[in-house]
Protein backbone atom coordinates (compact mmCIF):
# COMPACT_ATOMS: atom_id res chain seq x y z
CA UNK A 1 0.00 0.00 0.00
CA UNK A 2 1.26 3.24 -0.90
CA UNK A 3 1.50 4.69 3.23
CA UNK A 4 3.50 1.49 4.12
CA UNK A 5 5.56 2.20 1.30
CA UNK A 6 5.97 6.14 1.66
CA UNK A 7 7.25 4.97 5.73
CA UNK A 8 8.94 1.84 5.10
CA UNK A 9 12.33 1.79 7.23
CA UNK A 10 15.95 3.09 4.98
CA UNK A 11 18.70 0.68 5.69
CA UNK A 12 20.88 2.70 8.41
CA UNK A 13 24.84 1.46 8.56
CA UNK A 14 23.80 -1.15 11.57
CA UNK A 15 20.67 -2.42 9.70
CA UNK A 16 20.31 -5.96 7.24
CA UNK A 17 20.83 -5.66 3.51
CA UNK A 18 20.98 -9.35 2.09
CA UNK A 19 17.40 -10.46 1.63
CA UNK A 20 18.16 -13.81 1.47
CA UNK A 21 19.65 -14.05 5.10
CA UNK A 22 17.01 -12.28 6.65
CA UNK A 23 14.20 -14.21 5.04
CA UNK A 24 16.18 -17.51 5.56
CA UNK A 25 16.88 -16.43 9.17
CA UNK A 26 13.48 -15.20 10.36
CA UNK A 27 12.21 -18.11 8.78
CA UNK A 28 14.42 -20.37 11.05
CA UNK A 29 13.42 -18.17 14.27
CA UNK A 30 9.65 -18.59 13.61
CA UNK A 31 10.01 -22.63 12.90
CA UNK A 32 12.06 -23.38 15.74
CA UNK A 33 9.82 -20.85 18.27
CA UNK A 34 6.81 -22.91 16.52
CA UNK A 35 8.44 -26.05 17.11
CA UNK A 36 8.74 -25.30 20.68
CA UNK A 37 4.91 -24.21 20.88
CA UNK A 38 3.72 -27.68 19.56
CA UNK A 39 6.01 -30.92 20.76
CA UNK A 40 3.93 -31.71 23.48
CA UNK A 41 0.53 -31.56 20.91
CA UNK A 42 2.49 -34.13 18.95
CA UNK A 43 3.37 -36.52 21.70
CA UNK A 44 0.20 -35.79 23.66
CA UNK A 45 -0.76 -39.28 24.61
CA UNK A 46 2.83 -39.79 26.03
CA UNK A 47 2.40 -37.10 27.90
CA UNK A 48 -1.01 -37.70 29.22
CA UNK A 49 0.42 -41.26 30.24
CA UNK A 50 3.09 -39.64 32.03
CA UNK A 51 1.47 -36.69 34.20
CA UNK A 52 -1.91 -39.23 34.76
CA UNK A 53 -4.20 -36.49 33.02
CA UNK A 54 -6.18 -36.93 29.92
CA UNK A 55 -4.70 -36.10 26.94
CA UNK A 56 -7.27 -33.57 26.43
CA UNK A 57 -5.93 -31.63 28.94
CA UNK A 58 -2.73 -30.83 26.56
CA UNK A 59 -5.39 -27.64 25.12
CA UNK A 60 -5.39 -25.99 28.44
CA UNK A 61 -1.01 -26.23 28.33
CA UNK A 62 -1.33 -24.46 24.69
CA UNK A 63 -3.58 -21.71 26.20
CA UNK A 64 -0.87 -21.18 28.89
CA UNK A 65 1.62 -20.67 25.72
CA UNK A 66 -0.22 -17.94 23.90
CA UNK A 67 -1.54 -16.27 26.90
CA UNK A 68 2.62 -15.56 27.43
CA UNK A 69 2.33 -15.02 23.44
CA UNK A 70 -0.31 -12.00 24.08
CA UNK A 71 0.90 -10.61 27.02
CA UNK A 72 4.63 -10.16 25.58
CA UNK A 73 3.11 -8.96 22.34
CA UNK A 74 2.18 -6.09 23.92
CA UNK A 75 5.53 -4.94 24.89
CA UNK A 76 7.67 -6.42 21.44
CA UNK A 77 7.78 -3.45 19.76
CA UNK A 78 9.40 -1.68 22.11
CA UNK A 79 11.90 -4.35 22.86
CA UNK A 80 12.73 -4.63 18.84
CA UNK A 81 13.62 -0.63 19.60
CA UNK A 82 15.54 -0.82 22.69
CA UNK A 83 17.36 -4.47 22.06
CA UNK A 84 17.49 -4.45 18.47
CA UNK A 85 15.48 -7.05 16.28
CA UNK A 86 18.38 -9.36 16.06
CA UNK A 87 18.93 -9.78 19.90
CA UNK A 88 15.08 -9.42 19.92
CA UNK A 89 15.37 -12.87 18.30
CA UNK A 90 18.21 -14.39 20.28
CA UNK A 91 15.44 -13.70 23.26
CA UNK A 92 12.82 -14.87 21.76
CA UNK A 93 14.78 -18.30 21.22
CA UNK A 94 15.83 -18.46 24.65
CA UNK A 95 12.79 -18.02 26.51
CA UNK A 96 11.46 -20.68 23.86
CA UNK A 97 14.03 -22.83 24.19
CA UNK A 98 14.53 -22.70 28.38
CA UNK A 99 10.41 -23.26 28.41
CA UNK A 100 10.78 -26.03 26.89
CA UNK A 101 13.75 -27.21 28.62
CA UNK A 102 11.98 -26.62 31.90
CA UNK A 103 8.49 -28.22 30.63
CA UNK A 104 10.69 -31.59 30.92
CA UNK A 105 11.11 -31.99 34.50
CA UNK A 106 7.96 -34.41 35.85
CA UNK A 107 6.47 -31.45 37.75
CA UNK A 108 3.32 -30.36 36.06
CA UNK A 109 4.24 -27.04 38.00
CA UNK A 110 7.43 -27.13 35.97
CA UNK A 111 5.24 -27.89 33.13
CA UNK A 112 3.20 -24.79 33.28
CA UNK A 113 6.10 -22.31 34.45
CA UNK A 114 7.77 -23.64 31.20
CA UNK A 115 4.85 -23.28 28.47
CA UNK A 116 4.27 -19.81 29.65
CA UNK A 117 8.57 -18.83 29.22
CA UNK A 118 7.52 -20.69 25.46
CA UNK A 119 4.45 -18.17 24.53
CA UNK A 120 6.95 -15.29 25.71
CA UNK A 121 9.56 -16.32 22.87
CA UNK A 122 6.98 -17.09 20.94
CA UNK A 123 5.12 -13.63 20.93
CA UNK A 124 8.56 -11.58 20.41
CA UNK A 125 8.57 -13.50 17.09
CA UNK A 126 6.80 -11.20 14.99
CA UNK A 127 7.40 -8.08 15.85
CA UNK A 128 11.50 -8.56 15.34
CA UNK A 129 10.81 -10.23 12.22
CA UNK A 130 8.29 -7.34 10.59
CA UNK A 131 11.38 -4.81 11.61
CA UNK A 132 13.81 -6.66 9.79
CA UNK A 133 12.03 -7.80 6.47
CA UNK A 134 10.57 -3.89 6.30
CA UNK A 135 14.42 -2.88 6.17
CA UNK A 136 15.19 -5.24 2.53
CA UNK A 137 11.54 -5.59 1.54
CA UNK A 138 10.16 -3.80 -2.07
CA UNK A 139 6.82 -2.84 -2.50
CA UNK A 140 6.66 -5.73 -5.76
CA UNK A 141 8.06 -8.54 -3.64
CA UNK A 142 6.37 -7.55 0.21
CA UNK A 143 3.54 -10.38 0.13
CA UNK A 144 5.62 -12.71 -1.20
CA UNK A 145 8.35 -12.22 1.05
CA UNK A 146 6.25 -11.88 4.14
CA UNK A 147 4.32 -15.15 2.90
CA UNK A 148 7.83 -17.10 3.16
CA UNK A 149 8.15 -15.84 6.23
CA UNK A 150 4.85 -17.03 7.28
CA UNK A 151 5.66 -20.49 6.06
CA UNK A 152 7.91 -20.78 9.60
CA UNK A 153 4.70 -21.79 11.69
CA UNK A 154 3.52 -25.13 9.57
CA UNK A 155 7.60 -25.60 8.50
CA UNK A 156 8.12 -26.01 12.65
CA UNK A 157 5.31 -27.70 12.99
CA UNK A 158 6.30 -29.72 10.35
CA UNK A 159 9.57 -30.34 12.55
CA UNK A 160 8.02 -31.40 15.42
CA UNK A 161 5.37 -33.74 14.10
CA UNK A 162 8.72 -35.32 12.59
CA UNK A 163 10.91 -35.85 15.13
CA UNK A 164 9.22 -35.61 18.78
CA UNK A 165 7.47 -38.81 18.38
CA UNK A 166 10.25 -40.57 16.95
CA UNK A 167 12.50 -39.43 20.01
CA UNK A 168 9.65 -40.02 22.64
CA UNK A 169 9.49 -44.18 21.56
CA UNK A 170 13.51 -44.36 21.32
CA UNK A 171 14.90 -42.67 24.20
CA UNK A 172 11.82 -41.04 26.08
CA UNK A 173 9.28 -38.16 26.00
CA UNK A 174 11.72 -35.66 28.00
CA UNK A 175 14.81 -36.36 26.34
CA UNK A 176 12.27 -35.34 23.00
CA UNK A 177 11.75 -32.04 24.99
CA UNK A 178 15.54 -31.23 25.54
CA UNK A 179 16.40 -31.97 21.61
CA UNK A 180 13.94 -29.84 20.76
CA UNK A 181 15.33 -27.26 22.91
CA UNK A 182 18.84 -27.71 22.63
CA UNK A 183 18.46 -27.07 18.69
CA UNK A 184 16.74 -23.98 19.70
CA UNK A 185 19.48 -22.51 22.07
CA UNK A 186 22.38 -23.86 19.59
CA UNK A 187 20.47 -21.60 17.06
CA UNK A 188 20.04 -18.72 19.24
CA UNK A 189 24.10 -18.95 19.88
CA UNK A 190 24.63 -18.67 15.98
CA UNK A 191 22.73 -15.19 15.39
CA UNK A 192 25.20 -13.83 17.71
CA UNK A 193 27.50 -12.17 15.17
CA UNK A 194 23.98 -10.65 13.45
CA UNK A 195 23.41 -8.31 16.70
CA UNK A 196 26.50 -6.41 15.87
CA UNK A 197 25.74 -6.37 11.89
CA UNK A 198 21.60 -5.65 12.42
CA UNK A 199 21.04 -3.54 15.34
CA UNK A 200 22.87 -0.48 14.31
CA UNK A 201 19.21 1.30 14.84
CA UNK A 202 18.40 0.08 18.49
CA UNK A 203 17.85 2.70 20.89
CA UNK A 204 18.57 1.86 24.63
CA UNK A 205 16.59 4.53 25.80
CA UNK A 206 13.32 3.57 24.81
CA UNK A 207 11.05 2.96 27.71
CA UNK A 208 8.86 -0.28 27.87
CA UNK A 209 6.15 1.66 29.48
CA UNK A 210 3.00 2.40 26.86
CA UNK A 211 -0.83 1.79 26.54
CA UNK A 212 -1.09 -1.41 25.80
CA UNK A 213 -4.60 -1.11 24.10
CA UNK A 214 -4.46 1.86 22.25
CA UNK A 215 -3.73 0.19 18.85
CA UNK A 216 -6.27 -2.53 20.03
CA UNK A 217 -8.82 0.48 20.21
CA UNK A 218 -8.25 2.26 16.77
CA UNK A 219 -8.58 -1.18 15.05
CA UNK A 220 -11.85 -1.68 16.83
CA UNK A 221 -12.91 1.77 16.45
CA UNK A 222 -12.69 1.41 12.24
CA UNK A 223 -15.67 -1.15 11.03
CA UNK A 224 -13.53 -2.85 8.51
CA UNK A 225 -10.55 -3.63 10.59
CA UNK A 226 -12.24 -4.81 13.52
CA UNK A 227 -14.65 -7.32 11.36
CA UNK A 228 -11.31 -8.79 9.63
CA UNK A 229 -10.02 -8.73 13.41
CA UNK A 230 -12.81 -10.14 14.96
CA UNK A 231 -12.76 -12.93 12.38
CA UNK A 232 -9.06 -13.73 13.23
CA UNK A 233 -9.90 -14.72 16.53
CA UNK A 234 -12.40 -17.46 14.86
CA UNK A 235 -9.85 -18.42 12.17
CA UNK A 236 -7.06 -18.95 14.86
CA UNK A 237 -8.95 -20.62 17.55
CA UNK A 238 -9.81 -23.35 14.88
CA UNK A 239 -5.65 -23.31 13.33
CA UNK A 240 -4.81 -23.75 16.71
CA UNK A 241 -7.06 -27.04 17.84
CA UNK A 242 -5.86 -28.56 14.35
CA UNK A 243 -2.21 -28.42 15.46
CA UNK A 244 -2.71 -29.39 18.73
CA UNK A 245 -5.47 -32.04 18.89
CA UNK A 246 -4.97 -33.51 15.34
CA UNK A 247 -2.54 -36.50 16.44
CA UNK A 248 -4.53 -37.15 19.65
CA UNK A 249 -7.69 -37.36 17.66
CA UNK A 250 -5.89 -39.75 15.05
CA UNK A 251 -4.08 -42.09 17.97
CA UNK A 252 -7.56 -42.09 20.03
CA UNK A 253 -10.45 -41.87 17.60
CA UNK A 254 -8.84 -42.96 14.23
CA UNK A 255 -6.31 -45.85 16.10
CA UNK A 256 -3.20 -44.54 14.27
CA UNK A 257 0.59 -45.64 15.96
CA UNK A 258 2.35 -42.04 17.48
CA UNK A 259 4.50 -42.10 14.78
CA UNK A 260 2.18 -42.92 11.75
CA UNK A 261 -0.19 -39.47 13.45
CA UNK A 262 3.01 -37.66 13.47
CA UNK A 263 3.36 -38.45 10.10
CA UNK A 264 0.11 -37.07 8.96
CA UNK A 265 0.77 -34.28 11.56
CA UNK A 266 3.53 -32.97 9.26
CA UNK A 267 1.39 -33.75 5.98
CA UNK A 268 -1.24 -31.08 6.96
CA UNK A 269 1.01 -28.47 8.03
CA UNK A 270 3.23 -28.59 4.39
CA UNK A 271 -0.63 -28.47 3.01
CA UNK A 272 -0.95 -25.42 5.58
CA UNK A 273 2.38 -23.94 3.70
CA UNK A 274 1.47 -24.35 1.02
CA UNK A 275 -1.51 -22.50 1.63
CA UNK A 276 -0.30 -19.38 2.98
CA UNK A 277 1.52 -18.98 -0.75
CA UNK A 278 -1.16 -20.06 -2.55
CA UNK A 279 -4.07 -18.17 -0.94
CA UNK A 280 -1.41 -15.04 -1.12
CA UNK A 281 -1.14 -15.30 -5.03
CA UNK A 282 -4.57 -15.95 -5.54
CA UNK A 283 -5.82 -12.67 -3.38
CA UNK A 284 -2.82 -10.96 -5.42
CA UNK A 285 -4.18 -12.22 -8.70
CA UNK A 286 -8.26 -11.47 -7.67
CA UNK A 287 -7.64 -8.10 -6.42
CA UNK A 288 -10.02 -8.80 -3.23
CA UNK A 289 -8.35 -10.42 0.07
CA UNK A 290 -11.91 -10.23 1.45
CA UNK A 291 -13.36 -12.46 -0.84
CA UNK A 292 -10.54 -15.29 -0.88
CA UNK A 293 -10.50 -15.06 3.16
CA UNK A 294 -14.05 -15.38 3.07
CA UNK A 295 -13.68 -18.35 1.07
CA UNK A 296 -10.91 -20.14 2.67
CA UNK A 297 -13.16 -19.63 5.96
CA UNK A 298 -16.05 -22.05 4.27
CA UNK A 299 -13.39 -24.39 3.07
CA UNK A 300 -12.50 -24.80 6.23
CA UNK A 301 -16.03 -25.01 7.73
CA UNK A 302 -16.76 -28.11 4.64
CA UNK A 303 -13.30 -29.96 6.05
CA UNK A 304 -14.42 -29.78 9.95
CA UNK A 305 -17.54 -31.03 8.75
CA UNK A 306 -16.15 -34.18 6.75
CA UNK A 307 -13.67 -34.61 9.71
CA UNK A 308 -16.39 -35.75 11.85
CA UNK A 309 -17.58 -38.61 9.75
CA UNK A 310 -13.92 -39.96 9.97
CA UNK A 311 -13.85 -43.43 11.83
CA UNK A 312 -11.76 -46.04 13.11
CA UNK A 313 -10.53 -48.08 10.03
CA UNK A 314 -11.49 -45.38 7.69
CA UNK A 315 -9.34 -45.81 4.20
CA UNK A 316 -5.72 -43.46 5.29
CA UNK A 317 -5.89 -41.86 1.84
CA UNK A 318 -9.19 -40.63 2.63
CA UNK A 319 -7.83 -38.90 6.27
CA UNK A 320 -5.00 -37.98 4.24
CA UNK A 321 -7.38 -36.02 1.75
CA UNK A 322 -9.50 -34.59 4.43
CA UNK A 323 -6.88 -33.42 6.82
CA UNK A 324 -4.87 -31.79 3.48
CA UNK A 325 -8.30 -29.90 2.94
CA UNK A 326 -8.52 -29.33 6.30
CA UNK A 327 -4.81 -27.29 6.32
CA UNK A 328 -4.83 -25.87 3.48
CA UNK A 329 -7.75 -23.69 4.55
CA UNK A 330 -7.43 -23.26 8.42
CA UNK A 331 -3.70 -23.22 8.40
CA UNK A 332 -3.40 -20.68 5.32
CA UNK A 333 -5.60 -17.72 5.83
CA UNK A 334 -2.58 -15.53 7.68
CA UNK A 335 -0.57 -14.21 4.78
CA UNK A 336 -3.84 -12.41 3.20
CA UNK A 337 -5.32 -11.84 6.78
CA UNK A 338 -2.14 -9.39 7.29
CA UNK A 339 -1.69 -7.86 3.69
CA UNK A 340 -5.99 -6.92 4.57
CA UNK A 341 -4.91 -5.49 7.84
CA UNK A 342 -2.07 -3.34 5.96
CA UNK A 343 -4.48 -2.40 3.15
CA UNK A 344 -7.12 -1.17 5.18
CA UNK A 345 -4.75 0.37 8.07
CA UNK A 346 -4.66 4.57 8.11
CA UNK A 347 -1.71 6.26 6.17
CA UNK A 348 1.46 5.93 8.02
CA UNK A 349 -0.15 3.67 10.96
CA UNK A 350 0.29 0.38 9.03
CA UNK A 351 2.45 -1.18 12.22
CA UNK A 352 0.03 0.13 14.89
CA UNK A 353 -3.04 -1.43 13.12
CA UNK A 354 -0.79 -5.32 12.54
CA UNK A 355 -0.04 -5.09 16.21
CA UNK A 356 -4.11 -4.25 17.18
CA UNK A 357 -5.35 -6.44 14.79
CA UNK A 358 -3.16 -9.38 16.38
CA UNK A 359 -4.04 -9.15 19.95
CA UNK A 360 -7.95 -10.69 19.16
CA UNK A 361 -5.70 -13.16 16.95
CA UNK A 362 -3.56 -14.37 20.20
CA UNK A 363 -7.04 -14.14 21.96
CA UNK A 364 -8.32 -16.73 19.60
CA UNK A 365 -5.00 -18.98 19.70
CA UNK A 366 -5.97 -18.63 23.70
CA UNK A 367 -9.50 -19.48 23.60
CA UNK A 368 -9.55 -21.93 21.03
CA UNK A 369 -7.93 -24.78 22.71
CA UNK A 370 -9.61 -24.26 26.05
CA UNK A 371 -13.38 -24.55 23.94
CA UNK A 372 -12.11 -27.55 21.93
CA UNK A 373 -11.28 -29.28 25.21
CA UNK A 374 -14.69 -28.58 26.45
CA UNK A 375 -16.77 -29.60 23.16
CA UNK A 376 -14.72 -33.14 23.78
CA UNK A 377 -15.35 -32.81 27.52
CA UNK A 378 -19.39 -33.03 26.07
CA UNK A 379 -18.89 -35.70 23.27
CA UNK A 380 -16.28 -37.84 23.75
CA UNK A 381 -15.08 -37.68 20.63
CA UNK A 382 -12.70 -35.41 18.66
CA UNK A 383 -13.97 -36.18 15.31
CA UNK A 384 -17.06 -35.15 16.22
CA UNK A 385 -15.79 -32.15 18.18
CA UNK A 386 -13.96 -30.94 15.41
CA UNK A 387 -16.95 -31.22 12.92
CA UNK A 388 -18.77 -28.90 15.76
CA UNK A 389 -15.95 -26.60 15.41
CA UNK A 390 -16.56 -26.18 11.78
CA UNK A 391 -19.14 -23.09 13.12
CA UNK A 392 -16.62 -21.55 14.17
CA UNK A 393 -15.08 -21.46 10.94
CA UNK A 394 -18.55 -20.32 9.27
CA UNK A 395 -18.31 -17.42 11.96
CA UNK A 396 -15.12 -15.99 10.68
CA UNK A 397 -16.52 -16.33 7.31
CA UNK A 398 -19.48 -14.55 7.79
CA UNK A 399 -17.47 -12.09 9.73
CA UNK A 400 -15.26 -11.33 6.61
CA UNK A 401 -18.75 -11.02 4.81
CA UNK A 402 -19.73 -8.30 7.00
CA UNK A 403 -15.51 -6.43 6.85
CA UNK A 404 -16.24 -6.58 2.55
CA UNK A 405 -19.82 -5.24 3.18
CA UNK A 406 -18.02 -2.06 5.00
CA UNK A 407 -15.36 -1.64 2.50
CA UNK A 408 -17.41 -2.42 -0.38
CA UNK A 409 -13.95 -3.83 -2.80
CA UNK A 410 -12.80 -0.42 -2.08
CA UNK A 411 -8.80 -1.00 -3.33
CA UNK A 412 -5.73 1.03 -1.77
CA UNK A 413 -2.16 0.41 -2.26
Amino acid sequence: MAAADQHQPKPTSGSPRNAALVVGVTTTVQALATMCTLVPATIAPELARAFGVPAAMIGFQVSLIYAGALVMSLIGGQLVRRLGAARTSQAALTLAGSGLALSATSSLTGFAIGSVLVGFGYGLTNPAASHLLMQVVKPKNRNIIFSLKQTGVPLGAVLAGLAAPSLTLMLGWQWAFLVAAGVTLGFMIALQPLHHRWDGDRDPTIRLRQNPIADLRMVLGLPALRWLSMASFCFSAVQISLSTFAVTMLVQDLRFGLVQAGIVLSVLQVAGASGRLAWGGVADWHGNGNRVLMGVGLIATAAGVMTMFLAPGEAVGIVYAVLILFGFSAIGWNGVFLAEVARLAPEGRTGSATAGALVPTYAGVLMGPMTFAGLYALTGQYTVSFGLFAVISLAGAALILMAQGVTGGLRRG
